[in-house]
C-alpha cells in the first residue's frame, strides 16, 4: 500500500524520509487506528454486556484485549483476557479455552518485551515471562482435548514460539517435535519439516 502521511508543513515536506518524519507520521496514525479499534471493542463489549450472553461477552472482551494490546496497554489487555477465559470456562468451550490462552501468552511475553525495553523494576519482567510460560502449557494440555489434530499442531506451534521467546527453548522444541508427530512428520529432516511448520503457524487467530 502507498505510504500515507498526515498533512504537512512546508519545512516538513522538504524533510528527508530517514530523518524519521515518515516513522513518527505512521506511528501516529498507527495509534489513531488502534484507538478507534478500542472504541468499536468497548461498544461491541458494551452490548454483550447489556444481552447477558457468554459467547458475544467472550468475543467482546477478547477483541477489548486486543484493541488494548495494539496500543501497548498489555496489563489491561491481559485483564480483559483473563475475563474472555473465565467465560469460555463457564461454557465448557475447549477450543476456545485454548485459543485464549495462546492469545493470553502471546500478551504475557509482549509485556514482559516492554518491561525490558523500559528498564522496569526488577521483577517485572520475570512475571511477565512467568505468566507466558504458564499460559503456554496450558494451551498444549487444552490442545490435547480437542478433537481436531489440525487445530492442535496450531495451538502447539503458538505456545511453542511463546516458550522460545521466554528463553525455553528445549520445551519450545519438543511442542514442536508433538507437532511434527500429528503432522506424520516425526522422521522428517528439521530443513524438511520447517516449511509446513511455518505454513501452520500463520494466522488464523483470536489475536
Amino acid at each position: 500500500m502507498p505510504r500515507t502521511a498526515p498533512d504537512l508543513s512546508a519545512a516538513e515536506a522538504t524533510a528527508r524520509p530517514d530523518d524519521g518524519l515518515y516513522r513518527r507520521a505512521e506511528a501516529a496514525l498507527g495509534d489513531a487506528h488502534a484507538r478507534e479499534a478500542l472504541r468499536q471493542a468497548l461498544a461491541l463489549l458494551d452490548e454483550a454486556e447489556r444481552r447477558q450472553a457468554p459467547a458475544a461477552l467472550c468475543h467482546a472482551l477478547a477483541e477489548t484485549a486486543r484493541a488494548l494490546a495494539g496500543l501497548r496497554a498489555y496489563a489491561a489487555a491481559e485483564h480483559n483476557l483473563a475475563q474472555a477465559q473465565r467465560w469460555a470456562l463457564a461454557m465448557d468451550a475447549t477450543d476456545l479455552r485454548a485459543d485464549l490462552a495462546c492469545a493470553a501468552a502471546e500478551l504475557a511475553a509482549d509485556a514482559a518485551d516492554q518491561a525490558r525495553s523500559r528498564a522496569s523494576e526488577d521483577g517485572d519482567e520475570r512475571r511477565a515471562r512467568d505468566r507466558a510460560r504458564d499460559q503456554a502449557f496450558e494451551a498444549a494440555r487444552l490442545a490435547g482435548q480437542t478433537a481436531d489434530p489440525h487445530w492442535e499442531v496450531k495451538v502447539l506451534l503458538r505456545a511453542s514460539d511463546v516458550l522460545d521467546r521466554c528463553g525455553d527453548h528445549d520445551d519450545a522444541v519438543q511442542m514442536q517435535q508433538r507437532a511434527l508427530v500429528l503432522m506424520g512428520l516425526h522422521d522428517a529432516d528439521p530443513a524438511e519439516a520447517e516449511a509446513p511448520l511455518q505454513r501452520l503457524a500463520a494466522p488464523g487467530r483470536l489475536m
